[in-house]
């Protein structure tokens, strides 16, 4: 594994409570990137939203098929529709790619292998599709992928389905793909605690990502307060 670039500072981890507006997200991930210098340090964010369906930038509105009482918010990542609800583990990467020395190939690699070493830890054989990113086991998508760069810098990420409700995949086409099933990490008989993925799942990134965590001062839990608030 490559070392971290020395100029690198410390990457922030942020564990966010509760459920956080997908609006409220987006719009502090677009501050946050449009106010950061040469010296802020990259950020991983892990969350989860309430349920909403998100139309990427190369969206097809044809693969909405039916939203019922389900938000819809047209967002500026890349990639088709998805859906995000509780129970799924997102994870958004504030990277600058210069200072990491990564492009945005490698990071979308590096969150597909982190998945895919998570499943595979709990016995789960999971893979990666070049032509359609995210993560798949036996056919099924178990993580969906969109980024964004803005100043050379990443935002939005992953979608990790560990324990939820996958009803609301059926009103759209997942990823712009018609019929494509979902699974979760719960349903393949991996982890249901979203807060022990997501602790698992950032020691597996950030090395990925050439990042080093930053040290979590004495006493501290480790849990941000709501972003944007």
């Amino acid at each position: 594994m490559p070392s971290p670039p020395s100029a690198a500072p410390p990457a922030l981890l942020r564990r966010l409570p509760g459920l956080t507006g997908y609006d409220t997200s987006v719009a502090a991930m677009r501050e946050f990137t449009a106010a950061r210098g040469p010296d802020t340090p990259d950020e991983l964010w892990l969350l989860e939203h309430p349920p909403v369906y998100t139309l990427g930038l190369n969206t097809d509105p044809a693969h909405l098929l039916s939203a019922g009482d389900i938000s819809v918010v047209q967002t500026d990542r890349g990639g088709q529709v998805t859906y995000h609800g509780p129970g799924q583990l997102v994870a958004y990467v504030l990277v600058d790619l210069q200072r990491a020395q990564l492009g945005v190939r490698q990071v979308v690699s590096a969150l597909e292998d982190a998945v895919i070493a998570l499943a595979a830890r709990h016995g789960i054989s999971a893979s990666a599709r070049r032509e359609a990113p995210g993560v798949y086991v036996a056919g099924s998508k178990l993580a969906s992928i969109g980024l964004r760069v803005r100043r050379g810098c990443t935002y939005h990420g992953l979608a990790l389905n560990v324990a939820m409700d996958l009803a609301p995949f059926a009103g759209i086409n997942p990823c712009g793909h018609s019929g494509l099933p979902v699974t979760s990490l719960a349903l393949l008989g991996g982890p249901s605690d979203l807060d022990a993925v997501a602790t698992e799942f950032a020691a597996i990134l950030l090395p990925k990502l050439h990042l080093v965590p930053a040290a979590v001062p004495a006493g501290a839990t480790g849990k941000s307060r709501e972003i944007g608030v």
